[in-house]
């Protein structure tokens, strides 16, 4: 199965998108994918929301035609042919059977594959947005896949999931479109973001505008250090001790050079790969962005109180905790679906924390597969 990256022009200078800041975008464009067929009466869409540092490209093999990289630079660090993020749960025969649902994946604003974010083009200015881009919110993410969705001629949702960012967005579909949504299935994510989940943040965000070389968004150089020192520290909170004890331990590429500081444990090893294969993929500017659109995540703001709001959601929902979570909690899943009329809890069993919803695809076939024929 083949993946292929779409975009589409869905606001213009005559019908801007007004945000949650008050500011208003002009020709925003989504990159987006899709898989399988919308039924006649288009009720047959499966929604596929993506994390941080994520995009479209969910299901199936990407190919880099030289036209794909010269729209959206940030895949040419892509391998060719690598699949899709979720490409073990996704396609013909598979828990979320292209057979069967037509699957919409679409990269948010903000970000920076294809969709209109802080490295795209200012109609105002003529120049890159940079840290000039408005800051959006997951409210505005959804607006925005609101008019994808009608554009594609969708008028039902079965289904929408996602983990981590993609799980906000699906509870914020249900609060936002209760008419259109069927069903919910939020995997690792909260409500509103934590007081760790700031800090973490804040602390990306300080070692990227640290950088000397970031230049105030305003950087010349393709490489901004500070940008992988936001990712090492994430991917940190994104696993767990007992992951990182058992793929390195204490392991050195040397054991006889135990003072030479170039002789890394290998769990250095492994975060300075990680760190420098966000900076060749991502936009320093728009992880700041979104790293705030994380943050500013609450959906009671502005309702009333948390508990009012998910007791109004009228979706069906599958609300799936990591037993070994750090960033967020188990318990914070549990508390969702306990205030969800008529939800249910699953639990992923893994020593691999956050990540655990982008690895075990077997425990989630088992869990999301009896809920999406409860729905059908």
């Amino acid at each position: 199965m083949n993946s292929e990256i779409k975009q589409i022009k869905l606001y213009d200078e005559t019908d801007p998108l007004k945000l949650e800041c008050g500011e208003e975008l002009e020709n925003v464009e989504l990159a987006y994918t899709t898989y399988g067929k919308l039924n006649e009466d288009g009720t047959n869409a499966v929604i596929v929301c993506h994390a941080l540092t994520g995009d479209a490209h969910v299901a199936g093999e990407l190919h880099l035609t030289e036209e794909l990289k010269r729209n959206i630079p940030f895949y040419s660090a892509m391998k060719d042919e690598q699949p899709g993020w979720w490409h073990g749960l996704i396609g013909k025969g598979k828990i979320i059977d292209t057979n069967k649902y037509f699957v919409i994946s679409s990269n948010i604003i903000g970000s920076c594959y294809g969709s209109t974010g802080p490295a795209s083009i200012n109609p105002k200015t003529g120049n890159p947005y940079r840290m000039n881009f408005p800051q959006v919110t997951v409210r505005d993410v959804v607006k925005a896949q609101r008019r994808l969705i009608d554009k594609l001629g969708v008028k039902k949702i079965k289904t929408i999931t996602g983990g981590s960012l993609g799980g906000m967005q699906a509870l914020e579909w249900a609060i936002m479109y209760p008419g259109m949504v069927e069903s919910i299935i939020p995997i690792a994510t909260s409500v509103r973001h934590s007081a760790l989940g700031i800090a973490l943040n804040h602390i990306g965000r300080q070692a990227i505008m640290s950088d000397p070389n970031w230049n105030g968004g305003d950087y010349k150089s393709e490489r901004i250090n500070g940008l992988s020192i936001a990712r090492q520290l994430g991917m940190v909170s994104y696993r767990t001790e007992k992951s990182f004890m058992k793929k390195f331990g204490r392991e050195r590429f040397e054991s006889n050079n135990l003072f030479d500081e170039k002789n890394l444990y290998q769990v250095e090893s492994y975060l300075n790969y990680q760190g420098q294969k966000l900076i060749n993929r991502f936009d320093p500017n728009a992880y700041i962005i979104i790293s705030r659109v994380l943050d500013l995540h609450d959906v009671g703001r502005g309702r009333g109180s948390i508990k009012n709001v998910l007791q109004s959601i009228k979706a069906k929902a599958l609300c799936i905790g990591i037993d070994s979570d750090i960033l967020y909690p188990a318990y914070e899943q549990k508390d969702i679906a306990n205030q969800i009329p008529g939800s249910e809890y699953k639990e992923i069993i893994s020593e691999d924390g956050h990540d655990a919803f982008l690895i075990e695809f077997d425990q989630m076939e088992k869990i999301i597969k009896p809920f999406l024929q409860s729905i059908d």
